[in-house]
């Protein structure tokens, strides 16, 4: 695996960096220190759709849902906060990895696949340096961990794995899901949430997936894939 685990640095990595570490340097009042940083963390999302174009808006897409669950479990404003700069930041990791594994690719060696599962850790390891993204980094590691324990990169499981990373497991997830056979944003996501239906228990915090499926009950089909970004932001 080493060989996919190389010395490359990608340009982007350098110029998230950068922005993060005057993020972290901000002198402000805490009442207004959350607002900014939200503000700015997506601008850095943005740079990560640069480096990720196949699934530009993913950061924020997932960011939106992993708050309409926090809100709705109860998270406290600083968890929401935490919550929210995970989200955006979640596949910051897949920078660390060569060029040929950073494309979207369903066929994959098994070197290749193991090299990927790697990329939550790496993720973590790019932000643990920022102390405002300290809650946040940890949240990262674990997004891609499995209610049963069979997940990665620590195959911890159940209520080991962080609230706020079970969230963001299964809001991520929902975005992720494409079904290109169906033009109906109300279809895609009822057939993405039987999907995640499906893998409850096993993959995902059944409780926290019968939340989701009330949340899509109670809102416009269109409203929780597809929000008013910057009205969602500002409601925070």
């Amino acid at each position: 695996m080493q060989q996919y685990l190389s010395e490359y640095i990608h340009p982007g990595i350098l110029i998230i960096q950068g922005m993060l570490r005057k993020i972290d340097r901000l002198q402000l009042p805490l009442a207004s220190r959350r607002d900014v940083e939200r503000i700015l963390v997506r601008q850095v999302s943005k740079e990560i759709d640069r480096a990720l174009p196949w699934q530009a808006g993913h950061g924020c897409r997932t960011a939106t849902i992993s708050i309409l669950i926090g809100q709705a479990v109860g998270l406290n404003s600083v968890e929401l906060h935490d919550l929210t700069l995970a989200a955006l930041l979640h596949d910051i990791g897949l920078l660390k990895l060569p060029p040929h594994l950073m494309s979207r690719s369903d066929c994959l060696e098994p070197e290749s696949y193991v090299a990927i599962q790697n990329h939550p850790r790496l993720g973590a390891l790019l932000l643990e340096p920022f102390f405002f993204l300290r809650e946040a980094s940890v949240l990262v590691a674990h997004h891609h961990e499995r209610w049963d324990g069979s997940g990665y990169p620590y195959g911890i499981r159940g209520r080991f794995v962080p609230l706020g990373a079970r969230i963001l497991s299964i809001a991520d997830a929902f975005d992720a899901i494409r079904i290109p056979e169906v033009s109906s944003c109300a279809a895609r996501n009822t057939i993405a949430l039987r999907i995640i239906h499906v893998a409850a228990g096993t993959q995902f915090d059944p409780e926290l997936v019968t939340l989701l499926r009330v949340l899509q009950e109670a809102l416009p089909h269109s409203e929780l894939v597809e929000p008013a970004i910057q009205s969602f932001f500002d409601s925070l």
